[in-house]
């Protein structure tokens, strides 16, 4: 049976949505702006992960800082583009796709970042009163804690309740849902020092271990 053909343009729009999130997503900006900075391949130090929490263990807080702002701009920005050009859901699964490219990008063999700083961009710019709740408990959590992870897995779980149970925003709950469960799994390492009470915190020195992995955001 044929499809019809604005049901087939809605899919085929999805599909390009998702395809662009995804690559915009996997340019890792940790990599590149430590490398142009003159500081190596950040992989090969302390958690090894691209993300800004790992770029702050190289010495550099204003590359720590860019790196934060770039990682969560390119969730935001495949979000609010899709979104505007295209529509809200859309704009929802490029911005859902962008933290999939961020966590496994291509080109460097699927091994990425944790996604929380490109997740918490893309629930900013999908709902703002969602996005900002959980970059406020981000926030509170590490000014209190000082533990990276710990402020993470708290955010992205005052995410979905707002937006399901105070907002009664289905679309922007359900991807809030999604991106907390993968998130979550990305720090089953850091969740298992938690309970061991072994997780560094912020601007520490990790121990050397093998199969250790830092808070990445």
């Amino acid at each position: 049976m044929e499809l019809d053909p604005a049901y087939k343009a809605m899919l085929m729009s999805l599909q390009i949505a998702t395809v662009c999130g995804y690559l915009l997503g996997s340019i890792p900006f940790g990599l590149v702006l430590t490398r142009l900075a003159g500081l190596g391949d950040i992989r090969k130090i302390g958690s090894g992960n691209i993300g800004a929490t790992n770029v702050l263990r190289s010495g550099r807080k204003d590359l720590a800082l860019l790196t934060l702002i770039c990682d969560s701009g390119k969730g935001a920005a495949a979000a609010l583009l899709f979104t505007h050009y295209v529509g809200v859901e859309a704009g929802i699964f490029a911005g859902a796709a962008a933290v999939v490219g961020h966590m496994f990008p291509l080109w460097l063999r699927f091994k990425g970042g944790k996604g929380v700083a490109t997740t918490l961009g893309t629930l900013i710019a999908v709902n703002w009163i969602m996005g900002l709740s959980a970059a406020l408990a981000w926030l509170v959590m590490a000014l209190i804690f000082r533990i990276s992870s710990l402020a993470a897995l708290v955010a992205l779980l005052v995410a979905p309740l707002v937006a399901l149970f105070i907002l009664d925003a289905p679309g922007p709950g359900w991807l809030a849902v999604f991106l907390a469960i993968i998130v979550w799994l990305a720090h089953h390492a850091n969740i298992r020092r938690l309970l061991r009470g072994e997780e560094p915190k912020i601007g520490q020195k990790k121990k050397e271990d093998a199969d250790a992995e830092t808070p990445g955001i």
